[in-house]
């Protein structure tokens, strides 16, 4: 389903780590032992991920770092830091969340998995420390 930025992100987002790309665990090995990375069905795109901080301070503590998925034909690149700040603001487009259920743990919870088909710099109109786009994967935000 389609989401608004700021429903998962309501203070905005800040990347806080490397874009990754996601392994795909049900392929067969490459002939060197790696991994190959994984293609989203739908789009035929691989998959990338990027750790964020949830700047919400609701969030709960287990929710405050989430990974987002990207679907994009090259390696995503954060906007420039034009903040001086150790983490980078960030805004995600095309934002979609799939709920899941999450097994681990004494009891099943349901999760949200977010991603997105773009990462760019806050909107100068957005309000200070609130984006607008995203998508995430892990916790009860994303997986």
């Amino acid at each position: 389903m389609s989401v608004k930025f700021e429903g998962p992100f309501p203070n905005g987002a800040y990347v806080v780590g490397e874009v990754t790309p996601v392994l795909d665990f049900n392929a067969g090995k490459r002939p060197d032992g790696s991994m190959p990375q994984k293609i989203d069905e739908e789009s035929g795109l691989p998959v990338w991920t990027v750790p964020v901080l949830d700047a919400d301070p609701e969030a709960r503590k287990n929710e405050k770092t989430v990974n987002v998925k990207i679907l994009a034909k090259h390696q995503p690149v954060p906007p420039a830091n034009a903040t001086g700040l150790p983490f980078v603001p960030v805004e995600f487009i095309g934002l979609t969340a799939a709920p899941w259920i999450d097994t681990n743990g004494p009891r099943p919870r349901l999760q949200w998995s977010l991603m997105a088909t773009e990462m760019i710099a806050p909107s100068a109109t957005a309000p200070a420390g609130a984006s607008k786009t995203g998508t995430s994967s892990t916790s009860s935000k994303a997986a």
